[in-house]
């Protein structure tokens, strides 16, 4: 990070919130926020490895959990860019093997985008746990294809679903040809400066990352991330690995149109219409960005959350800040997100 970190009051200020929620030999976190492009804040405190002592600094690779579907869903919209798909298309053109033509038929690809397909997510991890320690992009959506019943009509309602991004990963191979992770390395992380950023492709990578903890009854920690968590190894729905300050990179190259014209990543950050919505929550679902309102004020962002690992990706665009925090224990990340911004607010 070529900026300095400013010194003063509020930095102390943020410090002491920071400190409140790790500690040195403990799994900890980072994080960094960023004001009209310069450096506010940006501290880690812990260690990324229990068994190595590795401190965690603010280059530390952690797993992003879902913040990897906002990747995943810029593939597609790459695609789209390109004519090589459309986000109209229905599921049964990539997959013609769903159990149910009418079904597949009815999904396009912006209702995975969007958590609106109405498909229900019929993987039984609890009963075939060791099946799903290793089960990949392709084993975790294989069960949505065999749905002969939705759980309400595509578009009209809201249901977090993550096999809707292994199936959408599973859509980018079909399209390239390649691996999707070679491809988003290829689209983004390239081109947005993110050199050390990584994907899960199988297992997680075997060294230079944090690993993730949880604390367990007797007051030690154990580890819960690939090989402890079923489902870790499906990338599509939470595969990207990167540190605080390679995604502020991704972040500049969103806002800069480094790997996407603007008509896209306005498309991407913008509700998308939906004329026949019934659910009681009001749709706040961007292409993949969740639009909200946060502290007074606007708020693009995505949360991730898997095996021991949690992060927090904001953006506020009115007053151009960005924070973003990754943890390798969980940690309740949205109160220490508004304990921190309300320190930066101080500020102006």
């Amino acid at each position: 990070m070529a900026a300095a970190q400013p010194a003063g009051k509020t930095t102390l200020q943020l410090d002491s919130v920071f400190h409140s929620y790790f500690s040195a030999n403990e799994p900890g976190g980072t994080v960094l926020i960023m004001r009209e492009g310069k450096l506010i804040y940006q501290n880690a405190v812990g260690l990324a490895d229990m068994v190595t002592k590795e401190p965690i600094t603010t280059k530390t690779l952690f797993n992003t959990g879902s913040v990897s579907k906002t990747f995943v869903a810029y593939g597609i919209l790459k695609l789209a860019s390109q004519g090589k798909l459309s986000l109209e298309d229905d599921l049964y053109k990539y997959f013609p093997d769903f159990a149910s033509k009418e079904i597949a038929q009815k999904v396009k690809l912006y209702h995975l985008l969007t958590h609106t397909s109405g498909i229900p997510d019929s993987r039984k991890v609890k009963e075939e746990h060791t099946f799903y320690l290793a089960a990949k992009d392709e084993e975790n959506f294989a069960p949505l294809k065999r749905t002969d019943k939705l759980e309400f009509e595509p578009g009209t309602s809201y249901k977090y679903s993550n096999p809707a991004f292994n199936g959408l990963a599973l859509i980018i191979e079909k399209v390239t040809d390649k691996k999707w992770q070679d491809y988003i390395h290829e689209i983004i992380f390239k081109p947005s400066g993110m050199k050390t950023s990584t994907i899960t492709d199988g297992p997680h990578p075997e060294s230079g990352v944090a690993h993730a903890y949880v604390m367990n009854k007797e007051g030690g920690y154990d580890e819960l991330d690939y090989g402890e968590e079923p489902t870790f190894a499906a990338a599509g729905n939470g595969g990207v690995w990167s540190s605080v300050e390679e995604l502020w990179k991704y972040e500049q190259a969103i806002q800069q149109q480094v790997f996407l014209d603007k008509e896209w990543i306005n498309l991407s950050r913008s509700v998308y219409p939906y004329a026949g919505w019934k659910d009681t929550i009001p749709s706040r679902l961007g292409l993949s960005w969740f639009l909200t309102r946060e502290m007074n004020m606007d708020m693009t962002g995505h949360t991730g959350s898997q095996g021991g690992f949690i992060s927090d990706y904001c953006w506020f665009p009115e007053r151009k800040i960005f924070y973003v925090l990754l943890c390798n224990i969980p940690k309740p990340i949205k109160e220490i997100r508004a304990r921190m911004m309300q320190q930066v607010m101080e500020m102006e």
